[in-house]
């Protein structure tokens, strides 16, 4: 999807009680919604007041365009930072050195001596194996249906080149940079675990690229999840200097013109053995589940302070948080979701009966199912996250080649034994899972967004969230309208893909993962949720600043009150019918750009 935005904003204040922004044009002080000889409701300190004239920029620090390509990382690491210096010993590589990768964090990579060590002793008894006469797949017989052709010794530095070759097929646009860091460090850390046979030099190889800032250029698409052939295939090649792209200081080019430029050898040697296990193995599918991993944790937290926002525009019922309901279902997710939502509401007296009186006398007798049950349905994508975590974390830590090298049980010596290890059906089936609960997520926040333009449904806001006078002022509905045309793209992309193998390959490789596929779909519908969740955020803060008069002298929240205040330094409320684009492009930034992330403390029991 797209990603453009605006530097600028052009600003038509009519509603700006809420902010305290002295009107520039429309209504006067005695606006609706605005009380004279009342106080503004408390402003979180970092409010940057909007004083600037109509159609001039905020006065509040402009956000940077959107210059990312989709799924880029979220945030540009500083060439200043401080390195991320790992020792991989295929054992010990961590969640969170995924996500430092993932932001850009500068690498600085090696194989921890004992790996070494455990590498070079496997590859002594394969090639021991070998010599003893035992005929072994992509060793010294072919790949795929070819795999009954024997190939001689003569022939093996020619074949490593020519399965790289042969299975760079993958098109379409490339990986982000830091999931491709993230995928060969990955393998890096396989290949440690001594299980493939290779030199240690060939994993160093592949380190080597990546301390140099050195990125080879991965296709997104070729991959079935039984394996990642071609998009690891393309940075094989890359690594032993062929014609593969990759791209070094912001330049891109031929590996065997580049590679010398960034202070690599020009070229890299394969021997037998080594090429099949840089391209079996899920590493690439693992780096992009990481990355979607790390997107959605953010997206759930800025879901939550969303609903929390929406609960103080209606005057909620505190009871959907009640510790003691959530505590029935023994559901540790929802009772941590509860939580982080009673401390975001935490002080808000628009959440009361005297809140809720001050636009109804009548009592609210109990919120909708979509309020009452958001908590549960929140909790259910934080549930899907923690068990991709834990699959990941064990995912970095595996051999995921074949064939794998062993000891022998009996007997001196090593052999090769054949199995499925690169199949990638659990991280595809969870993929599924993540995306059928990121799109649950983006249905409750579209039909939240959608109650705010209902006096109904929304306990009394103006229709349309339209600023005076309603009917001359048609308001926010086309923004609610963005949400609901994403709403069917974000269900017809989370069907799962897991269930749909095909037979390839001659029938040598009848049932495919579709894995990839998966991972593919469930970034594009993080993309469609982070707009989602932006329609979300400025419909809540429109509703709130729309009755901020009324409610004078009760205070929201102290960490909606931050969140609705972050919002209100580049997006003014919207008085007067203004050209919205710019102001739905901005919200959707600062989702994408983390800066509606709640920040609370929850303390025990809270």
């Amino acid at each position: 999807m797209t990603r453009r935005i605006a530097t600028g904003l052009g600003l038509s204040l009519g509603l700006v009680a809420a902010l305290g922004v002295p009107p520039t044009g429309g209504c006067a002080a005695n606006c609706p919604g605005r009380a004279a000889a009342e106080p503004a409701p408390p402003r979180a300190p970092s409010l940057a007041p909007l004083s600037a004239p109509p159609h001039a920029p905020l006065s509040a620090p402009p956000l940077t365009p959107l210059s990312r390509p989709p799924h880029a990382p979220l945030f540009a690491a500083s060439s200043a930072a401080r390195p991320l210096r790992l020792v991989l010993d295929g054992a010990s590589f961590s969640l969170s050195d995924a996500f430092a990768i993932l932001d850009g964090r500068p690498l600085a990579a090696t194989l921890a001596p004992s790996a070494r060590a455990t590498m070079a002793r496997t590859r002594a008894g394969a090639l021991a194996a070998l010599n003893d006469g035992r005929r072994v797949y992509g060793w010294n017989q072919a790949l795929g249906p070819l795999k009954d052709r024997p190939l001689t010794m003569a022939q093996q530095e020619r074949f490593q080149r020519n399965i790289l070759r042969s299975h760079s097929a993958g098109v379409g646009d490339p990986l982000p940079d830091d999931v491709v860091r993230l995928a060969l460090i990955l393998k890096a850390n396989q290949l440690a675990r001594g299980r493939a046979g290779v030199r240690p030099e060939v994993p160093q190889r592949l380190l080597d690229l990546i301390n140099a800032g050195v990125v080879p250029r991965m296709p997104q698409i070729g991959s079935l999840g039984a394996g990642d052939l071609q998009p690891h295939a393309a940075a094989g090649l890359a690594a032993i200097g062929e014609e593969a792209p990759v791209r070094y200081r912001g330049q891109e080019g031929p590996a065997f013109e580049v590679l010398p430029r960034a202070g690599l050898a020009r070229s890299f040697t394969l021997q037998a053995g080594e090429a099949l296990p840089i391209v079996s193995g899920g590493t690439v599918l693992a780096a992009t589940l990481a990355h979607a991993v790390h997107r959605a944790t953010t997206l759930a937290d800025q879901a939550e302070g969303a609903f929390a926002l929406f609960m103080e525009a209606t005057r909620a019922e505190r009871s959907a948080l009640d510790a003691r309901t959530h505590a029935e279902r023994h559901i540790p997710e929802e009772n941590a979701v509860a939580a982080r939502l009673r401390a975001m509401v935490a002080g808000s007296r628009w959440m009361t009966e005297e809140g809720r009186r001050r636009l109804s006398p009548e009592p609210r007798v109990q919120d909708a199912v979509s309020v009452r049950a958001a908590p549960h349905i929140l909790a259910g994508l934080r549930h899907a996250l923690a068990d991709a975590r834990r699959t990941l974390t064990r995912e970095a830590n595996s051999s995921t080649f074949n064939p794998l090298i062993f000891r022998r049980e009996r007997g001196r010596g090593y052999e090769f034994v054949t199995g499925g290890n690169w199949d990638g059906s659990i991280m595809g089936h969870l993929a599924d899972t993540l995306n059928a609960e990121i799109t649950d997520v983006g249905v409750l926040s579209q039909e939240l967004s959608g109650r705010l333009l209902s006096p109904r449904w929304s306990y009394g806001l103006p229709a349309n969230l339209a600023g005076p006078p309603v009917g001359l002022n048609s308001g926010m509905v086309q923004v609610q309208t963005v949400a609901a045309a994403l709403i069917p793209e974000m269900q017809v992309r989370a069907s799962p893909a897991g269930t749909l193998s095909r037979p390839v390959k001659d029938g040598q490789e009848d049932h495919n993962t579709m894995a990839m596929a998966s991972a593919r779909h469930l970034h594009e519908n993080l993309d469609r949720l982070e707009i989602v969740l932006a329609v979300q955020y400025l419909m809540a803060a429109q509703g709130i600043d729309l009755i901020a008069g009324t409610m004078a002298g009760l205070p929201l929240g102290a960490a909606t009150a931050r969140l609705r205040a972050e919002l209100r330094r580049y997006v003014a409320p919207l008085g007067d019918d203004r050209y919205q684009t710019p102001d739905l492009e901005r919200a959707i930034q600062l989702v994408r750009e983390r800066r509606l992330v709640p920040q609370i403390t929850v303390r025990p029991q809270q």
